[in-house]
């Protein structure tokens, strides 16, 4: 891995934070697309009359579900190796 580093890892627990902009520029986008669809399926709930909750619940959790299946490799890639820490 060359360059620096977009995510630190926690101080404590397991995890990143943003360290750079750019990190933080990844972060901005990633809350932007889940705000985005939950604003999206709550102005559109005459969608969802007469549809099972299975399907509601599929729709409202699969695309913060993939949005997060996306951050976390980038975060891998472009951060410290997390592990679990008690605080420095």
């Amino acid at each position: 891995m060359s360059g620096r580093l977009w995510f630190s890892a926690k101080r404590y627990g397991w995890g990143w934070t943003p360290a750079t902009w750019e990190g933080w520029a990844v972060m901005a986008v990633y809350v932007v697309i889940v705000v985005a669809w939950e604003i999206y399926l709550a102005r559109d709930r005459q969608a969802f009359v007469g549809q099972p909750i299975s399907a509601i619940a599929w729709r409202a959790a699969v695309p913060p579900i993939v949005s997060t299946a996306i951050l976390v490799p980038i975060c891998w890639i472009k951060g410290e190796r997390p592990r679990w820490r008690w605080g420095k």
